[in-house]
């Protein structure tokens, strides 16, 4: 453990899903932590689910009766922010909401010892802009787990302008104690995963609204052709598009519209109507009692169209985080494979392809749309000439 940690005593604020998965990592791993929520029945019903899990894991033999015991005792509720006062390490979880987040941290600094690291979980806000109303912004660090956080392997950690060296690499160690997968992203909108995953989303939006396949076919062909554990439009309606459109319409907006990160309409207009996916009954599919999923046209040749036009892009995107120095080549393919389990690494997969290839199917896509966010990555070009 690194020496800027005084005691291995956290603070988690915001007791959903997400902070409760939080809670339950670093417990587990010896800390202690206290699990803080501005509503006592959210606080509660959170440290019920984690306690949940907990007694299920010892019903399928996975962790003993006395583990569970162990966790519950290093587990508990903060029902005022003061008992906070001794943690070494702090980590906000709440929604995505810059205010929200700001708010957490301006009340954070008048409570908790100054040697505390603050850590936002963040997926698309500004690390920077959160720590800007702290005192002591060189604290404060983007700690991006994945959900849930037990099982998902990933933790971006995203330094924001101000955040000191120190903190960086204290927080390297205890990612890597928890037992987790770190990579080092640069303080940009959607930071590597969320950034470089918009066109497995975006490209296949694209495909269906030219009417080249149905959503059930595009879904077919890249995790049955492609590889991928879930198609977009079933993933889509998994994350619930009260996030994943906010997600791609904050990064969209956050680079001045790029046209690389376009939203789409057709999404938008579930988000409006409520149809959420999985959590609402609706969304791209129809998820009610008596629905019948639609059945794919399983045209291999078609198939294999979608998975290059798709992949073209995502295989772009990396190496555009890789040339703007987002993140290093081996973050980036870390990133994408333990962060969304694609089945390749984008940039393997690339040259696996060969970077002319790839090249060639972005501007095919160019010259049919005249779509700007057809436009080939110079790091692209640069493979291509060093051959």
């Amino acid at each position: 453990m690194s020496p800027r940690f005084f005691n291995q005593k956290a603070l988690v604020v915001g007791a959903g899903a997400m902070g409760g998965g939080i809670a339950q990592v670093l417990t587990e791993s010896g800390w202690e932590v206290l699990l803080y929520d501005t509503q006592d029945e959210a606080l509660e019903k959170g440290l019920g689910r984690v306690r949940a899990t907990w007694d299920k894991l010892v019903e399928k033999g996975k962790i003993s009766a006395e583990q569970r015991e162990t966790y519950s005792a290093r587990l508990k509720a903060a029902y005022v922010l003061r008992e906070a006062a001794d943690v070494s390490l702090a980590i906000e979880a709440i929604y995505e909401n810059l205010e929200a987040k700001r708010s957490v941290f301006t009340t954070l600094d008048d409570v908790v010892r100054t040697d505390c690291i603050l850590a936002t979980n963040t997926s698309s806000l500004s690390v920077s802009s959160i720590a800007a109303g702290v005192k002591q912004p060189e604290r404060v660090i983007g700690l991006h787990f994945f959900n849930p956080a037990p099982l998902m392997p990933l933790v971006e950690l995203v330094p924001g302008l101000a955040t000191a060296p120190e903190v960086v690499e204290a927080c390297v160690h205890a990612v890597a104690s928890w037992g987790k997968v770190g990579v080092i992203a640069q303080d940009t909108p959607g930071f590597l995963v969320n950034r470089i995953a918009r066109p497995f989303y975006g490209e296949s939006l694209h495909l269906v609204e030219e009417r080249m396949a149905d959503m059930a076919t595009v879904d077919w062909a890249l995790t049955e052709l492609g590889g991928f554990r879930m198609g977009p439009f079933a993933l889509m309606d998994l994350i619930g598009h009260d996030v994943n459109y906010v997600v791609t319409e904050t990064v969209w907006k956050q680079f001045y519209y790029d046209p690389r990160f376009r939203p789409s309409l057709s999404q938008k207009r579930l988000l409006e109507a409520g149809w959420l996916g999985r959590k609402s009954g609706r969304g791209f599919y129809d998820y009610r009692n008596g629905a019948t999923l639609p059945e794919p046209t399983r045209d291999e040749a078609l198939g294999r169209r979608i998975v290059e036009r798709v992949v073209a892009m995502l295989i772009n995107e990396a190496a555009d985080a890789v040339y703007r120095g987002i993140g290093t080549e081996s973050d980036v393919e870390t990133a994408m494979l333990k962060g969304v389990n694609y089945p390749k690494g984008l940039i393997a997969w690339g040259r696996e392809w060969g970077w002319t290839a790839v090249r060639d199917q972005i501007e095919a896509l160019h010259r049919r749309t005249g779509d700007p966010r057809y436009r080939v990555c110079p790091w692209i070009h640069d493979q291509i000439a060093a051959q």
